[in-house]
């Protein structure tokens, strides 16, 4: 199964960007993992309608399923032995999905009931799809961070 995490809009921030790139290639020790910096909504539907097999894609919106890091651990087993081949992780503009957008969705996912800026909500989402793999890897680093 491959990871692609896409976002809206440009990075701004060189510490955003430095945790995006860090937290890519940690991930790349678990799933094959690619970053896809878009310039839109429509960008996003163009790039998983090019996918050989639909992906499953997971956007997150502040509506969608909250789950703890182990549920997100399972959610991510279940996708690999099912035969996922893909799995896109979308974080969308700062103004939030529109309803066209939503609806090509497979999943909403909310990282909180709090409002992160969007770029800070990438890194959440990478650090968490990284405590995911580690859970399921029985890595140390869930432990270590409780």
């Amino acid at each position: 199964m491959k990871l692609k995490i896409c976002w809206v809009g440009k990075t701004k921030e060189g510490p955003i960007e430095a945790l995006t790139n860090e937290y890519v290639k940690r991930l790349g020790r678990y799933l094959p993992t690619s970053a896809h910096e878009l310039r839109s909504e429509k960008a996003l539907l163009e790039l998983a309608g090019r996918e050989r097999s639909r992906p499953v894609l997971v956007m997150l919106d502040s509506r969608g399923r909250q789950m703890s890091s182990e549920q997100l651990a399972e959610f991510l087993r279940r996708h690999r032995a099912g035969g996922t081949q893909t799995l896109m992780f979308a974080v969308g503009p700062a103004d939030g999905w529109s309803e066209p957008a939503r609806s090509a969705a497979t999943q909403c996912l909310s990282l909180s009931e709090m409002t992160f800026a969007h770029e800070i909500a990438r890194v959440v989402l990478l650090e968490q799809l990284y405590r995911a793999c580690t859970i399921l890897a029985a890595h140390p680093y869930h432990l270590g961070h409780r």
